[in-house]
């Protein structure tokens, strides 16, 4: 599974290196600040996703994608005390809230994995591995 958080001011990053954006002993916090440090210079609003992919192969060999998105933007403080990584600085598209303001349900009805495990979900109910 890949997945990341996606900055467009930013070229794309942090991307697939989200976890470690801050340096390899980074954690969410050095993250997070290192995120807004680098958005500082670039003019709002900050356009961002989370995508999550998943990738199956099948007894053929055949590589099949699954892909979840959640459009956004980043915010330039943190709100909300749920969550992990990046939630507390991420709006998602239609809302008024931060993913670390909503409620772990909320939150995962429209997430980026949840998106991706169940396109993977269809696929296998639809076909015979």
């Amino acid at each position: 599974m890949i997945r990341g958080l996606f900055v467009e001011a930013l070229g794309g990053d942090p991307g697939v290196h989200s976890a470690r954006y801050a340096g390899r002993d980074g954690d969410d916090v050095a993250n997070r600040k290192h995120l807004l440090d680098s958005l500082a210079s670039h003019p709002e609003p900050w356009r961002a996703y989370f995508e999550c992919v998943i990738v199956l192969i099948d007894s053929q060999g055949e590589q099949h994608h699954f892909v979840g998105h959640v459009a956004g933007r980043i915010i330039d403080h943190e709100e909300g005390t749920e969550g992990f990584g990046y939630d507390s600085l991420f709006v998602p598209e239609d809302f008024d809230k931060t993913f670390a303001m909503m409620s772990p349900q909320e939150k995962n009805a429209i997430s980026h994995r949840t998106r991706a495990v169940d396109q993977l979900r269809t696929y296998l109910t639809q076909h015979s591995l």
